[in-house]
Parts: structure tokens; C-alpha cells; sequence
């Protein structure tokens, strides 16, 4: 055989399918009756590339065992004996196999995705809205537009980086999509950096659209000499008419100099040039309607905030989009399908620049039941003073969640189980909450407090005479948690909620410290005051009522604002023709005053704590100067 004829048999024998590969396998047991390897006396090129596409081809290795070629097994078997380093290609292969699909099982949903040309490897993007996901090199393309990542933007950031960091060892790139000067500001291009620091995403690398810009320009005048764009400088409203109803512009069949006279006035932010924009010549009635000749050009005199005011005219995601992703080495566009009717358009561009293909994949945005992810309708809320900012903890910002209570590992374990389906669903926030609870529930450390609306005050009539205090687990299941001071002396303090439920003269159980029984009761709606008789002989396995309380003696209380948050929406899932304003929720919050055990004037902000019997808390501030500590509840996912 000819080396061209070896190389091309290596190639054949690569196919999963026997009816295929067998006259190959064969013809080159036929080759080797006489000689040792495959091509000349030493082992060669050849040798090694057959070698390795029999051991990775299961069909191939399994019927060579067999025995049927002789001359085949025993030169497979003789290389695999004397040539050891040529294994070393197919341990790396096995290791990243082994490794894959380790990361695979442990993500919990399904990443078999079938990519093309995944082993020449995979480069991809992400931006905000729609993401993409890797392999050997990722880029992550982000949106520097009026917001914060949110909660759907937070699945592509970390299908991108789980791709690209746990399945193929990869490269993460960080790509700002920033042309659009009305929308762009430095505050949120850092806070895009922060977020996916916060959630522990580490891109190797940052570049930004902008800096593309002159390379842009220079491929719009392409299309335009070519006849494939055109200015147009029909109004929005009637543009929006003509392309629902598949009606030329009137300027679609100007000419080439008319159109590249027009696009330097643009340039140039004449009083001309600014009535402008430049449509891709596409189509004018496809029933795909991103494909009716898109703006790929608009005119803006707004100051970039990285290029200033060199350019009066900027391109339009569409148009940069699939240009920059070539350009900067992207094999895979995983985006999400709301995407899906632009993929044609996007690869149109590709076509008609002939520039590098592209695979475009699309999966499924996260949506949620009574919750917005429309960038403009938070923006709305935060202008509005409806939240706090866009860290409010109602708001489903990655801060928003973070603030109120959800672990990254949570986070991260949630998002990759739903893995990259197109199957679109809306999600309930019980089953994202339930995933934070298991994570905190083990290392939450334990503490009490009382509502100051009511407090009922108890005296113990045979409790201490001197109060003292105990050291005492912070976790009962987890003692490497640490150890709490628990204070106990004559003198208590009930919730309302639980005192107005006991009984005259009944056996209730004090947690933390025994049984007593109720022999006085003052008041009933409210209650004001009770008296409790120790007995701590009880056995607290038959008591009904097993409350937490507080000693005003021998500690510090700490003062704390306890709050607690509903949905901002008053609907599961909003119609069409719904006006989203009428169902935001004026009564999102609320906020109780309370006091705890002293050991919560120890806390620092982002501790995560158990208040016993009422839920799990994030401290958003610590209580020190005086001031009351400031506590946010956590979902724990449970229905009310």
C-alpha cells in the first residue's frame, strides 16, 4: 500500500459501523502476512495512526479479538508490547473520557449534545440573554446593557464555564457586546465582572465588540459593493409595517454609489446621514421574518465609553455577532430559543462574507413563575423605588438571590441539573429554594429570638436564683459548627404566637433546657403574662408543645430586624394582553423587630443562621454601633 492509501485506510476504519470497516480491516490482515509493520522495517506514521484508530474504535477492537485475522491481531498485539509510547495518545483520550463523563453523572442532567467536530475542539460565547456553550476554548460574549445579570443570564455563564472548565478543559473568554452607547456604562460592565467572580467564574481572558469596530465598518462596505446591503431611511413605524406585511423599502434597489454615499454621511454624523440606517438586502417577504432585511447599521452621537466620539454610527448584535464569533475563532453558538428563528440569519451573514462556519445549538432560557427577567421592566421597578436596587434580595439578579440567602454551590448544582434542553418550561421557585436548603441545613449554626410585637414575659417560680449560662452545640448533628452561650435564670420571654396556645396547668417542653408546666396564664388575647413551674423529670417525648424562648438575664439580647419576602408578581405566568404593572406586588416585604440570643452580636454579614422554629436567615448587616442586626429570610422550598 501507497502512504497515501495507509492514511486514507486509518480514515476508514474510524467508522462505528462493521459492514464498513470490515473489507478494510481485511485487506490489511492480507498487508501484514509478511511483514512486521505496516510501512517499512521500523514503526512509522502509519503505524501508530492505524494503531490508535483500532484501539478507539470499539467495533474495530472487539471483533479483533475475536482471532479471525491472525496477521492484524498479532501486529496490533506486537505494537501494543514493544511500543508503549504510543499508548500515551490513548491514555490522554481515556483520561479525558473518564473525566467527561464524571462530570457528566455528577451535573445530573443530560450534556450528550452531539456537537459536531467537538474533537477538533470547541470554542464558544455567551451572552447575557442567549448563551453558548465549549470545549477546548470558550468565549463568553456579554451584553454591557442597562442591567445585572439575572438569573437566566446566570444558566449560560455557567453552562459556558462548566463546558469549558469541567468537560474539556477548556479556555473561558469574556466578551463585551458593546455597541450600543445609549445602554453601555462602565458601572455595569464591572458588575458583570463581579457577578461571575461571585459565582466562581474565572474567564481566561476579556475583549469587547468594540474593539472590532473599524473591521465592522470595513465589512459593512463589503455587503454594500457586493449589493447585499442598502441605506434606508424609511421610519420605524412604517419600516415595522413593510416587513410584517412583506413590503419593499423604497430604497432597496438604490444604487451602490447612492448606498456608500449615504453610509459616510452616517459615518460622519451629518444631519443627513443621522435619518440613515443600513439594512442587509436578505429578503423582503420570507416567512421567517428575522430574515426581511435586518438593521445591520444605525446612527448614534451618544460618546462610547471606550472609544469616545470616533464613531457616530455602531452595528447592530445581528449583524456583529456571527462576524466577531468567526473572527475570533467560535466553533459552537449554543443560544437560547428565543434565538432560534435568527440562526438562518446568522448564518447568512457567515455565507455571504464567506467567512468560517460556525455551529449554532439552541437550548431552553430558565423561566420562573411570578418573576420578570425583561432587563426594561426591572430597570422600571428599580427607577420606580418598587425594590431597593438591583441587589434587592426580591429581585432575580444573581445579587438579588445572593443577597437572600442562595449558596453559589446551590446555585451552581441547580442550574447545571437543568442542563442545556431545548424543552421550555417555567420553573417554580420552590425546587431552586429546596436545592439551597440541603446545602445550608448541615452548617447553619442555631439561634433563638422573640417577636418584640406582644413578647409575653414569664417567671420560672422555682427557676434559679442567679442566672447563669451553658455552653451548648450551635448544631446538635454537627458540633464542628461550634458552641453557643445559652443563658438561663427565672425571668423569659415568649412569643405571642406561642403563648396564647397554652393550657392551664399544661406540660410544655422548653427547648434547650426541659419540661415545665403552665400554672398561670395572664391575659388571653393577648396574653401578657405566665408563670412556669420547672419539671425538668419530664419526659419531652410526650409533650405537645415544644417552644423556644429567652432569658432577660445573663446576656445581652440583640436587637434584629427580621425580614421576610414574597414574589414581586401577584401572577404565576402574566397572558398576552396582560399589562405586567398591574400585577407587581405592593406588599413584597415586611419586617419584624425582634430580639435574639446574645451570640447573634457575633455574627458577621453573609453568616447564614437558623433561627429555631421560624426558618433560615442571611445576615445582611451585623449588629454593631448599636444598631440592630438586619436579618433576610430564606426560602427553605416548602409550600406554606
Amino acid at each position: 500500500m501507497k502512504t497515501e492509501e495507509l492514511s486514507q485506510l486509518a480514515t476508514s476504519l474510524a467508522t462505528p459501523d462493521f459492514k464498513v470497516i470490515e473489507p478494510h480491516l481485511a485487506a490489511l490482515d492480507k498487508h501484514l502476512t509478511l511483514r512486521t509493520y505496516v510501512d517499512g522495517y521500523t514503526i512509522s506514521e502509519a503505524d501508530t495512526k492505524i494503531w490508535v484508530t483500532i484501539r478507539t474504535n470499539k467495533v474495530a477492537a472487539a471483533f479483533l479479538k475475536r482471532g479471525v485475522l491472525a496477521n492484524l491481531g498479532r501486529w496490533f498485539n506486537y505494537i501494543e508490547q514493544t511500543h508503549p509510547e504510543i499508548q500515551e495518545e490513548i491514555k490522554l483520550k481515556d483520561d479525558a473520557e473518564k473525566a467527561r463523563k464524571s462530570a457528566l453523572s455528577k451535573a445530573g442532567a443530560s450534556y450528550n449534545m452531539a456537537l459536531q467536530d467537538v474533537e477538533k475542539g470547541v470554542v464558544t460565547r455567551f451572552p447575557p440573554e442567549p448563551s453558548y456553550v465549549v470545549s477546548s476554548l470558550i468565549w463568553i460574549l456579554l451584553t454591557g446593557s442597562s442591567g445585572y445579570l439575572h438569573i437566566g443570564h446566570v444558566k449560560a455563564a455557567l453552562l459556558n464555564d462548566y463546558f469549558a472548565h469541567d468537560l474539556y478543559k477548556g479556555t473561558l473568554l469574556l466578551r463585551f457586546d458593546d455597541t450600543n452607547p445609549s445602554k453601555e456604562k462602565q458601572e455595569f460592565q464591572d458588575a458583570i465582572v463581579e457577578d461571575l467572580a461571585l459565582m466562581g467564574i474565572k474567564p481566561d481572558k476579556t475583549s469587547y465588540t468594540s474593539d472590532y469596530l473599524e473591521t465592522l465598518y470595513q465589512y459593512c462596505i463589503r455587503m454594500i459593493k457586493e449589493g447585499h446591503a442598502y441605506a434606508d431611511d424609511t421610519d420605524q413605524e412604517t419600516m415595522r409595517d413593510e416587513r410584517m406585511n412583506g413590503i419593499a423599502s423604497k430604497n432597496r434597489d438604490n444604487t451602490v454609489e447612492q448606498n456608500l454615499a449615504i453610509f459616510e454621511e452616517m459615518k460622519e454624523g451629518t444631519e443627513k446621514g443621522l435619518t440613515y440606517c443600513i439594512r442587509a438586502k436578505l429578503s423582503v417577504d420570507n416567512p421567517n421574518k428575522a430574515m426581511r432585511d435586518p438593521v445591520i447599521y444605525r446612527c448614534n452621537l451618544l460618546p462610547h465609553h471606550r472609544t469616545g466620539s470616533t464613531w457616530k454610527m455602531y452595528p447592530t448584535y445581528d449583524f456583529a455577532c456571527p462576524i466577531v464569533d468567526s473572527l475570533e475563532g467560535v466553533t459552537h453558538a449554543l443560544r437560547t430559543t428565543e434565538y432560534t428563528d435568527r440562526n438562518p440569519q446568522y448564518q447568512w451573514f457567515l455565507d455571504t462574507l464567506k467567512l468560517r462556519q460556525v455551529h449554532v445549538w439552541d437550548f431552553a432560557r430558565m423561566n420562573f413563575i411570578r418573576t420578570e427577567l425583561s432587563k426594561r421592566k426591572l430597570t422600571k421597578l428599580v427607577d420606580a423605588g418598587t425594590v431597593w436596587g438591583w441587589d434587592d434580595p426580591r429581585m432575580p439578579t444573581i445579587r438579588g438571590v445572593r443577597r437572600r440567602g442562595m449558596t453559589i454551590p446551590a446555585l451552581r448544582d441547580f442550574i447545571l441539573k437543568q442542563g442545556p434542553s431545548r424543552n421550555i418550561v417555567t420553573m417554580d421557585w420552590t425546587n431552586f429554594w429546596a436545592s439551597n436548603r440541603k446545602e445550608i441545613d448541615p452548617i447553619a449554626p442555631r439561634h433563638t429570638s422573640v417577636d418584640v410585637k406582644d413578647m409575653v414575659e414569664a417567671t420560672v417560680i422555682n427557676g434559679p436564683e442567679k442566672a447563669y449560662t451553658e455552653d451548648k452545640p450551635k448544631h446538635n448533628k454537627n458540633p464542628a459548627v461550634g458552641i453557643k452561650r445559652v443563658a438561663y435564670s427565672k425571668h423569659l420571654i415568649f412569643d405571642q404566637e406561642d403563648a396564647k396556645l397554652f393550657k392551664q396547668d399544661e406540660e410544655i417542653t422548653l427547648m434547650n433546657w426541659g419540661n415545665a408546666i403552665v400554672r398561670k396564664i395572664t391575659g388571653s388575647n393577648p396574653v401578657t403574662e405566665i408563670e412556669l413551674q420547672l419539671h425538668l423529670e419530664g419526659d419531652v417525648k410526650k409533650t405537645e408543645k415544644k417552644v423556644t424562648w429567652l432569658s432577660t438575664e445573663g446576656q445581652d439580647l440583640c436587637p434584629a430586624e427580621v425580614w421576610e419576602f414574597d414574589y414581586l408578581m401577584t401572577k404565576d405566568k402574566l397572558d398576552e394582553g396582560d399589562n405586567w404593572e398591574d400585577f407587581v406586588n405592593s406588599n413584597s416585604s415586611s419586617k419584624v423587630d425582634a430580639l435574639c440570643d446574645s451570640n447573634v452580636a457575633d455574627l458577621k454579614e453573609d453568616d447564614i443562621i437558623q433561627l429555631e422554629r421560624k426558618g433560615y436567615f442571611r445576615v445582611d448587616k451585623a449588629a454593631k454601633d448599636g444598631k440592630s442586626a438586619v436579618l433576610f429570610g430564606i426560602p427553605t422550598g416548602k409550600t406554606k
